[in-house]
């Protein structure tokens, strides 16, 4: 049983790993609460310390989090990251962003017929409703 509940999105994700300076880029697919998880290419060992960026807004969101788990799927990872405490009331507030952009994408391909990228979506709906994002 989760403690969060989890938020599906498909927005771009950068993401460096310990102490490295080589940058990824990858997939978030869920979010919540308490941490996030991408699609990574490589195994990133549990215990690892990641620093996570989701460059979708200015200023981008920024977490150091704890890898958690690393379990294969087809011919990638899945890494579940663990947020320090530090982060989560930020956390939270994205969450609430990123359902909303996700809604958003949604919507447009009902009302429009057009399919949005996540990145394409979180651009259009800041431009349009993040002042009026509750604060």
């Amino acid at each position: 049983m989760r403690l969060y509940i989890r938020h599906p999105t498909d927005v771009p994700i950068d993401f460096q790993v310990g102490g490295q300076a080589t940058t990824s880029r990858e997939t978030l697919t869920n979010y919540s609460e308490g941490g996030l998880c991408f699609v990574s290419e490589a195994r990133i060992e549990p215990g690892t310390e990641i620093h996570i960026a989701i460059p979708i807004t200015p200023p981008q969101f920024h977490a150091t989090g704890v890898v958690v788990w690393c379990h294969r799927e087809h011919d990638n990872f899945l890494i579940g990251v663990k947020f320090t405490e530090e982060e989560t009331a930020y956390a939270v507030r994205m969450v609430e962003q990123l359902c909303y952009i996700e809604h958003y994408k949604q919507s447009i391909k009902q009302s429009e017929g057009r399919n949005l990228t996540g990145e394409e979506a979180a651009l259009e709906w800041i431009e349009k409703y993040a002042d009026e994002f509750p604060g």
